[in-house]
């Protein structure tokens, strides 16, 4: 019974580790003046599109998954939308270099040969992914999320496109916004 009580924190913080390491952390803002029943059908604003500094493959991907969520959420694509859909995309590399000393000692693995510095350099993508929603008629963004998390840096096209998958539905998980 004993054995229980200590396995469960080590249970616990694996657990929050590998969920960390997978997760889209996502913040999402919006007009509180709005009515978002009034909106119905969507259409891609190309102009914004254009923009996003991400490879076209890439940009394809996302509006696709876009497209899918929305569909689901009851949305109709348009030529005469009620919301118009921009991104924005970026990513950015980062480095974390972790320097260990190592000296003698007694215990485990004593060597009194070794001495010195033992660095040790870790790099991983940050992308980062916002998708905007413009209220057509009035030209002014009504919807914002926010998505960051890392990305896979791989050649498997199908892990690729479902991690962007993961990033947009995490996204317009908060859309529409919750009525406080």
């Amino acid at each position: 019974m004993k054995n229980k009580f200590y396995n469960l924190p080590i249970l616990v913080v694996l657990t929050l580790f590998i969920t960390s390491c997978s997760s889209v952390r996502v913040i999402a803002d919006y007009d509180k003046q709005v009515n978002f029943d009034n909106y119905q059908t969507f259409a891609f604003y190309k102009t914004g599109i254009d923009k996003a500094e991400i490879s076209d493959l890439d940009k394809r991907r996302i509006l696709k998954a876009i497209e899918s969520e929305l569909l689901a959420k009851g949305f109709t694509k348009s030529e005469n939308p009620d919301l118009l859909v921009s991104i924005i995309a970026s990513s950015r590399e980062k480095i974390d270099v972790y320097n260990n000393f190592y000296g003698p000692g007694w215990g485990w693995g004593w060597n009194p040969y070794f001495y010195g510095n033992y660095n040790t350099v870790s790099t991983s993508t940050e992308g980062v992914l916002y998708i905007d929603l413009i209220d057509a008629n009035k030209k002014e963004l009504v919807w914002q999320g926010q998505g960051v998390g890392y990305l896979s840096v791989s050649n498997n096209i199908d892990k690729k496109e479902a991690r962007i998958k993961e990033f947009v539905n995490t996204i317009l998980e908060k859309y529409p916004p919750q009525k406080q």
